[in-house]
C-alpha cells in the first residue's frame, strides 16, 4: 500500500520565499558538463571512498595504489562514474586508476577547500587526466556540519575558479539546507552543476513507509530542487538505505529493495541522476565526527559492497553495464 503521510506531502507542499530555480550559465564549462550529462544519462554513479582511507581522531590513513585498483575492479562491472570526498592520502590516484579500467567520468571531492595541498592534487589530477575529471565538489555538507558558512563557500568558489575556469565546481549540501536557506542562493547562482544529498532514512515515516514511498521522496526532492533551486545538472550524490542495525530497520533486504525502486522511478538524464550511496562499507565511520550528535552504527553500513568487497544482496538487482 502507497503511504499517504502528513509531513512528507506538506514538506512538498511548502515553498521559500525565493522558490526560484538560479543558473549559473558559462561557456567555459560546457565541455565538460556535457561529459558530465552523457555520463549522467548513459552510465551509473557510486559514491566512492578507498576502503583503505579511514579517518581516526581526524588523521586519514593512506589508501595505497593497489588497493585503490582492486576497489574499483570490484566496481566497474556495474559503475562507470565516480563521486569521491578528497583529493588526499591517495584519494587524488583515483581519476587515473579509473581512466585506466574503463570510468567515464568522476566527480572529485575536496573534503577542505582551504587545504592548499588538496586544491593542488585535484588540478594536477583534472590537468592530468581532463577527459574523465568532469567537476570538482568543493567540501561535503559544510554548513550543514556547521564547519563553515555559505560565505565560505563563495570564497572558495571564486579562488579555485580563478585557477580551473573551464572545470565546473559544485557544492555539497542535504537537500533541505538548499532549499530552507535564503543565504544559499547566491552561491547556487555560482553553481555549475548540483551536488546533493537526499535521505529518507532520516525522515520520521520511513520506518513505517514501503518502498514506493521512499524512492518517490527522492524524486520530488530532486524535483523541487530543479523547480526551486537550480536549474543546472542534478546529481544526487547520497541517497540509499543502510544494511544494518536490523533493530532500527536497516536490512540488506530494504537496501535493495528501495535502489530497485529508485531506478525505477528515477532513470538517469542528463539533468537530474542519482549515485549509489556508497561503494563499501566504512565501519571507520561509526567513531567519525557526525553532524547529528549521538552514536550512529548505521553509518557503517551503507556500501553496496562489504569492506572486504563482498557484494550485498542489491548488487543482484543492479544490471551490469555493457
Amino acid at each position: 500500500m502507497r503511504v499517504a503521510l502528513a509531513a512528507f506531502i506538506a514538506f512538498f507542499l511548502a515553498s521559500p520565499a525565493w522558490a526560484e530555480p538560479v543558473c549559473a550559465t558559462r561557456e567555459e564549462t560546457a565541455p565538460a558538463l556535457s561529459l558530465l550529462s552523457d555520463a549522467m544519462t548513459g552510465g551509473r554513479f557510486a559514491a566512492y571512498q578507498p576502503v583503505e582511507l579511514a579517518v581516526w581522531d581526524g588523521n586519514p590513513v593512506q589508501a595505497s595504489e593497489i588497493s585503490i585498483r582492486e576497489d574499483l575492479r570490484t566496481l566497474r562491472p556495474w559503475f562507470d562514474g565516480l563521486v569521491t570526498y578528497g583529493s588526499h592520502s591517495g584519494a587524488e590516484l583515483i581519476p587515473g586508476i579509473a581512466r585506466e579500467l574503463g570510468f567515464r567520468a568522476v566527480v572529485m571531492g575536496i573534503w577542505n577547500p582551504d587545504d592548499d595541498r588538496e586544491v593542488e592534487n585535484a588540478l594536477a589530477a583534472w590537468k592530468n587526466h581532463p577527459d574523465i575529471v568532469v567537476g570538482v565538489s568543493l567540501g561535503n555538507e559544510i554548513v550543514f556540519g556547521r564547519r563553515g558558512s555559505w560565505d565560505d563557500y563563495a570564497r572558495a568558489i571564486g579562488k579555485f575558479r580563478d585557477r580551473a575556469p573551464s572545470l565546473p565546481l559544485t557544492v555539497t549540501e542535504p537537500f533541505a539546507t538548499f532549499l530552507d536557506d535564503p543565504d544559499a542562493k547566491p552561491v547556487l547562482a555560482k553553481l555549475d552543476f548540483m551536488a546533493v544529498n537526499i535521505h529518507p532514512v532520516f525522515e520520521p515515516w520511513f520506518k513505517d513507509a514501503p518502498p514506493f514511498n521512499w524512492a518517490d521522496f527522492v524524486v520530488q526532492a530532486g524535483r523541487r530542487l530543479a523547480a526551486e533551486a537550480f536549474c543546472g545538472q542534478i546529481l544526487v550524490k547520497e541517497t540509499g538505505v543502510p544494511t544494518a542495525p536490523a533493530e532500527e530497520g536497516f536490512t540488506p533486504e530494504r537496501q535493495r529493495d528501495f535502489y530497485v525502486e529508485l531506478a525505477r522511478q528515477l532513470p538517469p538524464s542528463r539533468h537530474l541522476a542519482f549515485a549509489y550511496f556508497s561503494a563499501f562499507d566504512a565501519p571507520w565511520r561509526v567513531y567519525d565526527e557526525s553532524a547529528v550528535a549521538g552514536h550512529h552504527p548505521e553509518e557503517a553500513h551503507w556500501g553496496l559492497f562489504t569492506e572486504n568487497r563482498e557484494p550485498k544482496p542489491v548488487m543482484e538487482v543492479v544490471p551490469r553495464l555493457d
